[in-house]
């Protein structure tokens, strides 16, 4: 059960946030401008690199990794193609995940490594590796760790992830918006030198700008009828959220956001893009989970019995290639079926300020739910 009266209790919020999600959902711009300064330090803006590389590899442990790669992936296009290496083994501790590199890996790939842990012995292995092999090499992992260097070691480039004191080190911390920021801007500036997409220092700026907007937008002290975060907990209360996405920046937005439903709060929701998901999940609406489904429930003694759980659509909107729009056809299929539906689409701006924008608010809310929840 969620208690909504908690969403407008910013002391309470506080007291629940024991894994600081909200304060890394807060402080989402100052971890960019942070890790955007370790990268230059680092020496990134100063890489004079050959041509573009034939692919580029990304290795980490959970979320954190996996939305990077996604979002790498979404942003390159077909100039390279980003490619995740999933790791192996028998559970998700440091000390027992894999990873390998393909067989065809070699000299013209690039090989990153983003973790928020940096003990996994299998990425130092893998660091090594990659030397052995001629791949280019660069990681991002918090400084003085094994695998800081084992990169040193390899020849490659480690920058230091842009940590704050409550980072956790447990595997929930992987979804929490500083890490994924952390993680993710340094590897934006990577790729920008190698023309793979485009992610200048001004452009990493203004993505600080509009997470920081975002937060005073949906900032625990803004009451919920005006803060969208809040406001979409709550509408996910006792909802399946059925994620419908819609332009190049809303597919991985709508992605992290049911995985951080899932690992923070304990949530499931399903995602797909539209036009295909009208098709997909046109079934699910009209199944036993439509707000329809349940004739009688009107009349039901509710005192004794939780709440049904049913459908709610959230469509995500950036901008639709080639101004075509499936938007109107699904809101006339929610609808058609009583599923109500949230939206969310950004103000105008460049591609990573209006992908920046879907990702903060999405990851307020699912701070929210897990916070109110008891997650």
């Amino acid at each position: 059960m969620l208690d909504e009266s908690l969403l407008d209790t910013p002391e309470g919020l506080a007291a629940a946030d024991r894994r600081g999600l909200l304060r890394g959902a807060a402080e989402a711009g100052a971890r960019v401008r942070t890790a955007a300064r370790h990268a230059v330090e680092a020496g990134i803006g100063d890489l004079k690199p050959d041509g573009r590389p034939r692919a580029v590899l990304i290795a980490g442990p959970g979320a954190a990794a996996a939305h990077t790669a996604d979002l790498l992936g979404t942003l390159a296009g077909v100039g390279s193609p980003v490619v995740r290496l999933a790791p192996a083994g028998v559970a998700p501790a440091a000390g027992a995940l894999r990873w390998e590199l393909p067989g065809w890996a070699g000299s013209v790939d690039l090989l990153l490594i983003a973790t928020p842990d940096g003990t996994e012995p299998s990425l130092s292995l893998l660091a090594d590796q990659a030397y052995r092999r001629g791949c280019s090499l660069v990681a991002v992992a918090p400084p003085h760790t094994p695998l800081a260097d084992a990169v040193a070691g390899a020849h490659g480039l480690f920058v230091p992830m842009a940590t704050a004191p409550y980072d956790q080190e447990e595997p929930l911390a992987a979804s929490s918006p500083g890490v994924f920021w952390a993680l993710l801007t340094p590897l934006l500036a990577l790729l920008d030198r190698t023309g793979l997409l485009g992610a200048p220092p001004d452009a990493l700026e203004k993505v600080a700008d509009r997470l920081d907007q975002i937060a005073e937008r949906c900032g625990p002290a803004i009451a919920t009828y005006s803060n969208p975060a809040k406001t979409l907990a709550a509408e996910l209360a006792d909802a399946l959220p059925v994620v419908w996405t819609e332009g190049p920046a809303a597919g991985p937005a709508g992605r992290r956001f049911c995985a951080a439903l899932a690992e923070l709060a304990g949530r499931p929701a399903l995602v797909a893009e539209l036009p295909e998901a009208l098709a997909a999940h046109s079934a699910l609406l009209a199944g036993p989970l439509a707000a329809s489904a349940d004739p009688d429930d009107f009349f039901r003694d509710r005192v004794e019995e939780s709440p049904a759980l049913h459908a709610r659509v959230v469509l995500l909107r950036d901008r639709p290639s080639g101004g075509l729009t499936a938007a109107p056809t699904a809101r006339d299929l929610a609808l058609s079926h009583d599923t109500p539906i949230s939206e969310l689409e950004p103000e105008e701006g460049g591609e990573l300020e209006t992908l920046a924008e879907l990702i903060a608010v999405t990851d307020f809310a699912a701070v929210y739910l897990a916070l109110a929840s008891g997650a």
